[in-house]
């Protein structure tokens, strides 16, 4: 395992490295996850591409940090880890959360991001309301209170099946983030509208969702592509919110194929 201290966060991380001709992919994983749920997808990509992947403050094996922390100070985080890895011209790949991110970090950093995949995410994710409901809940009663209604946006019925383990799996992944994570993470969504930054994104950019996602739906993903210029839009079938894990050949295909038809960057690890 590998650990930086990033803006007085540990940071946990991890690369996989690729010929030096090969694009840097990073990838930032969504609410109340760790790094694992993009595995599907980087064993398909391993090889062809680097690989950056880290759990963000306040999830996985990554400190909490001092709080509040907004999406602008985990973008700053991740440019920090890019500065210190020497990466730069990256392609961004950023679910949910991660997509806002992935937006912040562009519009800090520009000189970090070569190209965007923002998956399952959008300029403004939910309300206020909405977000200070389940933060409420989570306050009250802890993440396990909202487990059944949170995996009813992130997985399909067809996946939500008792006997399919992996769905078990991933109840305990989002139970088992820190509690003061998980909460700083929704006011951070809450209060992040990239509604106009989105408008000035000038570097290449696909917007893919489930078809199924309801977190963010296909209108509101679609909605997004449409403010940033030249942006092109995917829909992913059989899917909900997590397309990396209920739908990780589909995902990868459209990764691919919009990396091919990019110009190569040239970032390295």
């Amino acid at each position: 395992m590998q650990f930086a201290r990033i803006n007085d966060v540990t940071i946990h991380y991890q690369v996989i490295g690729a010929p030096a001709d090969r694009p840097v992919i990073v990838f930032i994983n969504s609410l109340g996850t760790d790094f694992r749920i993009w595995r599907d997808v980087v064993v398909r990509l391993a090889g062809d591409f680097a690989i950056l992947l880290y759990d963000k403050r306040g999830h996985g094996l990554s400190n909490v940090g001092q709080l509040p922390a907004s999406i602008e100070d985990h973008a700053t985080d991740l440019a920090g880890l890019l500065d210190l890895l020497s990466v730069k011209n990256a392609v961004i790949c950023g679910l949910s959360v991660g997509g806002l991110i992935a937006q912040s970090l562009y519009q800090r950093r520009p000189d970090l991001v070569h190209a965007l995949i923002l998956s399952d995410t959008a300029h403004k994710i939910g309300t206020s309301e909405s977000w200070n409901t389940r933060i409420a809940a989570v306050e009250q009663n802890g993440i396990g209170s909202i487990v059944d209604a949170v995996m009813e946006r992130w997985f399909t019925p067809a996946f939500r099946r008792p006997e399919n383990n992996a769905y078990a799996g991933y109840c305990n992944m989002l139970t088992r983030q820190p509690v003061e994570g998980y909460i700083a993470a929704c006011e951070a969504i809450r209060d992040a509208d990239f509604t106009e930054a989105a408008k000035r994104i000038a570097v290449p950019t696909i917007c893919i969702v489930g078809d199924q996602d309801g977190s963010t739906p296909p209108d509101l993903v679609l909605a997004t592509a449409r403010l940033i210029p030249g942006a092109r839009y995917e829909v992913i079938p059989d899917c909900a919110h997590i397309p990396c894990v209920e739908q990780p050949e589909a995902l990868t295909a459209i990764i691919r194929a919009f990396l091919t038809s990019i110009s190569p960057g040239d970032s390295s690890p």
